[in-house]
């Protein structure tokens, strides 16, 4: 085969050390350092004094992330999916990895991973953060409801959002102990002040001393979930100001005028696949990184295949 990089290197990651094949006319060189931040550096100067300008790196969990960051900017790295890369089975060790890795790199046969740039990366990070943080106070607020019911508070069957300024109010009186239903029910506000007679009824539960105390817990927590979402959103919008890539925010406000897209959706569409859409061949290869391609496991085709004579002619399906 062809030799396109006459100096390459394969890096095999795990979680505390990294195993680098070196090949260089012809010569192999293997060394193994550590995941400390020093020792990447190392290795960064090591391929850099050697003349190597081509890495490749297994996507292995999360480890591949620091060393794709100290040698980004340094060195052209590329980033494999494992599958893509699978040795000839056999006696498998870090140092066989790597120079497979090298060798299939050196002879241009490897297919690098879509990697956004840093800015978009960057997004990313805080547009997952934000997800997991709305997950979390989704949680929580259903597990307030849960109390309240358990105690047979039926404030969810009356307020159509119980966990609004109104029911919150509500809940921090009867997490405080209060009784007085008609006293409650005066904090209404709106147009659920309509619905003061069915209130002073949907309050009349029984919260023991433990429930009124997990209440307050959870309404406290349900607040500083709601405090961080907002900051992280005002930080992904300063983001988006200052990104180098003049056209991410606009990209956000185009997406918008998509029905049933708004701010958020926007923001994580921006943070996944970035803003250069020629990095995808087509708009199926797209939809296909995305995820949105649905698998076809249907069991009556699967069914009638086996039932198929053998030598029967088949179609694929389009």
């Amino acid at each position: 085969m062809n030799i396109i990089h006459r100096c390459c290197c394969g890096i095999d990651v795990h979680a505390k050390t990294v195993v680098a094949c070196l090949i260089k006319n012809g010569k192999k060189q293997i060394r193994t350092y550590s995941t400390m931040t020093d020792d990447l550096l190392a290795l960064s100067d090591w391929l850099v004094s050697e003349g190597c300008k081509h890495v490749a790196i297994e996507s292995t969990g999360v480890y591949w992330k620091p060393v794709f960051n100290i040698l980004e900017g340094v060195l052209e790295v590329v980033l494999v999916n494992a599958r893509h890369v699978k040795a000839v089975p056999g006696r498998k060790t870090d140092v066989r990895d790597c120079e497979w890795l090298a060798d299939l790199l050196r002879h241009g046969l490897l297919r690098a991973s879509f990697i956004p740039p840093l800015p978009v990366r960057e997004l990313r990070e805080l547009t997952r953060h934000r997800h997991t943080l709305v997950r979390d106070q989704t949680a929580v607020s259903n597990r307030i409801i849960k109390l309240a019911e358990s105690a047979n508070i039926k404030l969810a069957q009356v307020a159509s959002s119980a966990l609004g300024v109104s029911g919150r109010a509500m809940l921090r009186a009867l997490a405080r102990g209060e009784q007085d239903t008609a006293k409650m029910a005066e904090m209404a506000r709106g147009q659920l002040r309509e619905k003061q007679g069915q209130l002073r009824r949907a309050l009349r539960g029984k919260l023991t001393r433990s429930q009124r105390f997990v209440l307050t817990e959870l309404l406290d927590q349900l607040g500083q979930l709601e405090a961080a979402v907002a900051r992280v959103s005002e930080e992904i919008r300063e983001q988006l100001e200052e990104n180098r890539d003049p056209f991410a925010k606009q990209a956000v406000q185009l997406l918008q005028t998509i029905p049933g897209v708004g701010e958020h959706v926007a923001e994580v569409i921006v943070s996944e696949i970035g803003t250069d859409m020629a990095r995808f061949p087509s708009d199926k290869h797209l939809s296909s990184w995305a995820g949105m391609c649905p698998g076809n496991n249907d069991p009556l085709a699967s069914e009638s295949q086996e039932r198929r004579p053998r030598g029967a002619t088949t179609f694929a399906r389009r």
